[in-house]
């Protein structure tokens, strides 16, 4: 299976056109062309989610990541591939669907 590798300056989306940005910044010892390598230990936020439900406001505020089991860690964290479950969540916890992932770095080989 191929997939790409994450970093803090990829490309993410809510799914409703919010951004998601890390509020943690990775700051492990490994990076793709000078950007730290996202891992499942840093935590997401969305910015800018324009959703509603029957004229209230139900905008996603997080993500949470499911790393895959690919065995690849930074500091002891999985690394976030382009594959990797996640969901958005509004501030009650309430799931909004999957984040969109726009741009990644490198392509890596899991097998």
């Amino acid at each position: 299976m191929s997939a790409s590798l994450l970093d803090a300056g990829a490309v993410i989306g809510c799914p409703h056109g919010g951004r998601v940005t890390a509020a943690t910044t990775p700051t492990g010892a490994v990076f793709s062309d000078g950007v730290p390598v996202a891992t499942a230990a840093h935590s997401y936020v969305v910015t800018g989610c324009p959703h509603t439900v029957d004229g209230v406001p139900m905008s996603c505020v997080s993500v949470r990541w499911t790393a895959d089991s690919t065995g690849v860690t930074v500091d002891g964290a999985p690394v976030l591939l382009d594959t990797s479950a996640a969901q958005c969540f509004t501030a009650a916890l309430v799931p909004q669907g999957p984040p969109v992932v726009q741009a990644a770095q490198r392509k890596v080989t899991v097998r």
